[in-house]
């Protein structure tokens, strides 16, 4: 029988199919919605806090802007601002995860004394304490926050894995042949974990995504930035289910949990390539 490659088993995963496409459809509006919006996102001359009608789908904020176009707009950001926060994290729990699994040894005690540490500490009010202190609210500072405190947890289970690989006859084969450490990290164990590693970067963009849209929400980000974060903080201010304008809060929310959902659904997909019991006939 002919060994299916790791996309192929992803795919034939019911649920992994639903996330692969839903997310598809959020990069396609990352890269093209500014593009097919419908208006400029600089437009404020329509009439203010409308329901949604024919010329504008979802009705317009209080300033005039239509909320279709922002939303479009805010893709690219929110999920620019996920992706590369859970690159970030990944990479540092990655580090991390692989010194003190391999290694061992005081190295192993320090760091899981650090992660510990992390871990206990509660992540939202910590990140609303270091955004608060922090003096421009931009982009890269988000980034900069969701990065400091979200790797933790990659990186406590990234060690867990290692720890029982690095104890495989063939990689203490290799180590004992006097391979080098990177070399039997990067040839030996790092391919055995990839599903892992994915798994972790995709629950690491999940919460990303869902701190910027919190911070955002708090008034802890750059409300001059159009992001789905920011549309729900403006909705809320500008009391939109009280007048009416339900799309505008319910939309970028309901992007935000879509895009959260598709990665937990392809989730499901990486987790049959580390245990194939799972996957489906």
């Amino acid at each position: 029988m002919k060994q299916q490659r790791p996309i192929q088993i992803v795919w034939r995963n019911r649920k992994a199919r639903i996330g692969i496409v839903i997310l598809t459809i959020f990069v396609l509006m990352a890269l093209f919605g500014p593009l097919v919006a419908p208006y400029s996102i600089t437009n404020i001359s329509f009439a203010p806090s409308q329901g949604p009608t024919a010329a504008h789908w979802l009705g317009t904020t209080q300033s005039g802007q239509d909320v279709l176009t922002q939303l479009l707009f805010g893709a690219r950001v929110s999920m620019f601002v996920g992706f590369v926060s859970g690159g970030i994290v990944i990479l540092v729990a990655l580090l991390v995860g692989f010194v003190a699994g391999y290694f061992g040894g005081i190295i192993d005690d320090v760091l899981s004394l650090v992660m510990n540490i992390v871990l206990v500490l509660p992540g939202l009010p910590l990140m609303i304490l270091i955004a608060t202190y922090i003096p421009h609210h931009g982009i890269g500072e988000i980034i900069f926050v969701m990065s400091l405190t979200g790797w933790a947890f990659g990186g406590r289970t990234l060690r867990a894995q290692m720890l029982t690989l690095s104890r495989q006859d063939y990689v203490l084969s290799a180590r004992f042949a006097g391979e080098n450490p990177f070399r039997v990290i990067f040839r030996e164990i790092l391919p055995n974990m990839l599903s892992y590693i994915i798994a972790n970067f995709f629950g690491a963009v999940t919460g990303a995504v869902l701190a910027e849209a919190g911070l955002e929400f708090l008034g802890l980000g750059n409300p001059s930035i159009t992001s789905w974060g920011t549309m729900i903080y403006w909705a809320q201010n500008g009391d939109a289910l009280l007048n009416g304008q339900w799309a505008w809060i319910i939309a970028p929310g309901l992007c935000i949990a879509l895009l959260a959902s598709s990665l937990t659904l392809i989730n499901f997909g990486i987790d049959t390539i580390a245990n194939p019991r799972l996957q489906e006939n």
